[in-house]
């Protein structure tokens, strides 16, 4: 029985942009070179789920004030003109000005999904999109001495603990195991730090080498050395259910590199001749709506997949792509969903569920409906994301702030027991409900 990870894992890695970015979904009236991906960011421990996000190099505009602006920006020009000549505090930049008057702007609007970045906030906020990293190629979590998970912070009673050393990477190569206990990076004790702070210390650039302290099943210390290198993340987790008759796939991110090895994972539960799937989708914040697309399209065979509505509230459909594995009706589907279901896995499990392609069970999605677009800046002035557009799902449901509630909804037990998973318990059992259906219906 597979049962569902009691807390979210991080990745060990520093990410590479991909060096092919995806086609848009909608071309737009400006100069840039949009890429339409749904990310999550991580900005103060808080999660902002980007459904849909634009991403170009900077814009070509015509510099200067309008003339029929001119009176409105007076009062900015003055603001700047006497800070400069007046100012009798430390030193300030000009390009710290225009950075904090651009950051005033984006927070005027009051909306959390837009928002300015400086240059180093825009490379981190753009970590795992690509689903291609520089680092060691692990997966960690903090376990606490009685073998529970989501301690803080790290010391005698909460050790940093390997779940998945992902295959082919480094970290598999040099010998780490799951269930590694990390005591120190490069000599430096992890006691004290968060999850973050010792990922930090372990993650770092292709080539460069980092020198682990382990305990491996209760044994003495020993030092582990690992040389960085570019890794690719495990997106997909698969496996047979039922007594081998269910195939199960678990998608963890958007990227493209994910959608591959979905199909892949796909091809491969229908040559056993699986008909019975489980897509789970839980706790998958998203990642790049080319992606969602294709992984929608492998099990809806035409139509709509969502739809795009700008600030004009013209409607742009994006459509299945043909060729998808799983498409024929014989094949039954159940979707797995809970509130960290958030972006481009919305998508998904939207077009699963208007279309009747599949059955959602488990809990309420996370609800973010809105679309973002990536602006990058001339020089070292950073970028900023604008809320540009809304994606509404193929029957023009608009899911913002509410989410999309499953057909078949689980309670889960507080606290869940440990080594149980009533989702996926309950997703079995609609399977098998579906199988005595279409039995009793072929008997009479």
């Amino acid at each position: 029985m597979h049962t569902a990870d009691p807390e979210p894992v991080l990745n060990l890695d520093v990410p590479v942009m991909a060096v092919s970015p995806p086609t848009p979904v909608v071309a737009r009236p400006v100069r840039a070179l949009p890429i339409a991906i749904g990310v999550v960011v991580i900005l103060g421990g808080s999660a902002l789920f980007m459904s849909g996000y634009s991403m170009g190099r900077q814009s070509a505009v015509q510099p200067g004030t309008p003339a029929f602006e001119e009176q409105a920006f007076t009062p900015f020009w003055d603001t700047y003109d006497t800070i400069k000549d007046r100012y009798a505090g430390e030193e300030v930049g000009r390009d710290t000005l225009i950075q904090g008057a651009i950051r005033g702007m984006i927070e005027a609007l009051d909306d959390p999904y837009s928002a300015y970045m400086t240059s180093e906030e825009y490379r981190k906020s753009l970590q795992g999109i690509s689903g291609q990293f520089e680092g060691i190629g692990a997966e960690i979590a903090t376990q606490a001495g009685d073998g529970s998970r989501g301690c803080a912070p790290l010391g005698p009673d909460c050790r940093l603990v390997i779940t998945d050393p992902l295959d082919g990477s480094p970290a598999r190569l040099a010998g780490l195991m799951a269930g590694d206990l990390v005591l120190e990076a490069d000599g430096t004790a992890l006691d004290g730090l968060t999850i973050d702070g010792a990922r930090d210390l372990i993650r770092g650039p292709k080539g460069s080498i980092v020198r682990l302290t382990i305990v491996r099943g209760g044994g003495a210390p020993f030092e582990l050395t690992i040389v960085r290198d570019i890794v690719q993340a495990k997106e997909v987790v698969s496996e047979a259910l039922a007594g081998g008759s269910v195939g199960y796939v678990r998608l963890k991110g958007f990227s493209d590199s994910a959608a591959e090895q979905l199909k892949t994972e796909l091809a491969a539960h229908l040559d056993a001749g699986r008909t019975k799937l489980i897509l789970d989708l839980r706790g998958n914040p998203g990642g790049y709506v080319t992606a969602a697309r294709s992984i929608a399209s492998q099990f809806i065979g035409s139509g709509v997949i969502f739809w795009e509505q700008d600030a004009a509230e013209g409607q742009i459909a994006t459509e299945a792509s043909p060729g998808g594995l799983a498409t024929n009706p014989g094949i039954e589907i159940v979707c797995l969903i809970d509130g960290g279901t958030a972006s481009a896995s919305e998508i998904v499990a939207g077009a699963l569920q208007d279309t009747g392609r599949a059955t959602l069970v488990g809990q309420v999605t996370f609800g973010k409906g809105t679309v973002q677009q990536w602006q990058e800046l001339s020089g070292e002035g950073g970028a900023f994301r604008l809320t540009v557009a809304r994606w509404l799902t193929p029957e023009k449901r608009w899911i913002h702030g509410t989410g999309l509630t499953p057909d078949v909804v689980v309670t889960l037990p507080d606290p869940v027991p440990v080594d149980s998973d009533p989702t996926l318990d309950r997703a079995l059992e609609v399977l098998a409900e579906v199988a005595t259906a279409e039995g009793l219906r072929a008997a009479a």
